[in-house]
């Protein structure tokens, strides 16, 4: 789906000021609501925007310790191990993946030893091979695609120009 300079000024927008109205986003962008209604429309079918809700954090919620736990899985149980994966709620992403093992989950705890039964119920799911974990010491890098939303922004308004005023100021 192609992205235009205006898309980019919007999706910059809603990252650095999500709770700002639809009808404050159009004033600061300088074109009419309906406009900035149908882009919004546009990208959330076509699944560039995903969510509306808040983020939230696990660390606050009680579970600081993070950690990826790869999982080898049975030949022909992916689905299955996936759908078990779902129940467990202290996982809270999973990702097929290549090489070393067959399932990525971003996995969170109340600590070490609350994180080692996690490991263990995973262990105990029909079609768990064998787990491979990975603690996270620190985030270095925060989840962010503001950078990404940029470089897109650049490339749609021209190669070797700078996106025209992402903000419209």
């Amino acid at each position: 789906m192609a992205v235009d300079v205006l898309d980019t000024r919007i999706l910059r927008l809603l990252i650095e000021q999500p709770r700002t109205s639809v009808r404050e986003y159009a004033r600061v962008l300088g074109v009419a609501r309906g406009t900035l209604q149908a882009r919004l429309d546009r990208l959330e079918r076509d699944g560039v925007i995903t969510g509306t809700g808040p983020s939230l954090s696990p660390a606050a919620l009680g579970h600081p310790v993070l950690a990826f736990v790869h999982l080898e899985v049975t030949q022909g149980h992916l689905d299955e191990v996936g759908d078990a994966l779902a129940a467990v709620p202290q996982i809270i992403e999973v990702f097929s993946t290549t090489g070393g093992g067959d399932l990525l989950t971003r996995v969170v705890a109340r600590d070490n030893s609350h994180l080692e039964d996690v490991i263990q119920q995973l262990i105990q799911l029909p079609g768990v091979v064998r787990t491979r974990t990975e603690v996270a010491l620190r985030e270095r890098v925060p989840h962010r695609v503001l950078p990404l939303v940029e470089a897109v922004g650049r490339a749609a308004d021209g190669p070797g120009r700078p996106a025209s005023g992402m903000l419209g100021t």
